[in-house]
């Protein structure tokens, strides 16, 4: 654990931290925004399952309001033509959408960050505890881990993890503890931390 959390800590003195402090102020702006724009941000992160961060980051900014009004059938035709590989999930974006004007009051109801996590694993359709995690960071949520495969590789390649053979609900809380101790460590919340592994792992900061 001591090289990674030496590691972070040459980025926090560096250019990257700005980066990092920047994306941390736009979730914080766009938790803000209403429902609307949230359930937008939820297609998103249906969108980034088994998918580019970068390409699902370009197709969220053509579709737009498309999120909002389109029929499922006008969707996934327009996923396809922008070269998404999932078309079919605007069937689930379209069930979600009976959220999009309550969505804002639905996650206040709950007393922590867990609870939300939860129900959206629960009643989301497409969105597994990976990309909940991945939506409650982006809207401003912070102890939370994002655990793809760069997150994985990272933290198997410092002996911190055994790879895991499928991510079960166990094993994704039994890493997000490991995380959580790094966490510590570096003193910033999970959400933070996982702008600077994502970096180290890839070399880029993205939501």
């Amino acid at each position: 654990m001591d090289k990674l959390v030496s590691q972070v800590r040459v980025l926090q003195k560096g250019p990257v931290s700005k980066l990092v402090e920047q994306r941390m102020r736009e979730f914080n702006e766009l938790g803000k925004k209403g429902s609307q724009e949230l359930y937008k941000e939820l297609c998103f992160c249906t969108l980034t399952a088994n998918f580019d961060a970068e390409k699902s980051i370009a197709i969220q900014e053509a579709v737009g309001c498309g999120f909002l009004s389109l029929s499922e059938k006008k969707l996934e035709a327009l996923l396809r033509k922008l070269g998404y590989r999932y078309p079919n999930r605007a069937a689930y974006m379209l069930e979600s959408r009976q959220f999009k004007d309550s969505l804002e009051k639905i996650l206040k109801s709950f007393e922590d960050e867990r609870q939300a996590r939860e129900w959206l694993a629960k009643n989301i359709k497409g969105l597994g505890f990976k990309e909940s995690s991945h939506f409650l960071r982006n809207i401003g949520f912070k102890s939370l881990a994002i655990i793809d495969f760069h997150i994985v590789d990272l933290l198997v390649k410092h002996g911190l993890i055994e790879r895991p053979k499928t991510m079960t609900k166990k094993r994704y809380l039994e890493i997000e503890q490991a995380l959580s101790k790094i966490a510590g460590r570096l003193g910033m919340p999970l959400a933070e931390l996982d702008l600077y592994l994502w970096h180290l792992e890839t070399g880029k900061v993205l939501k």
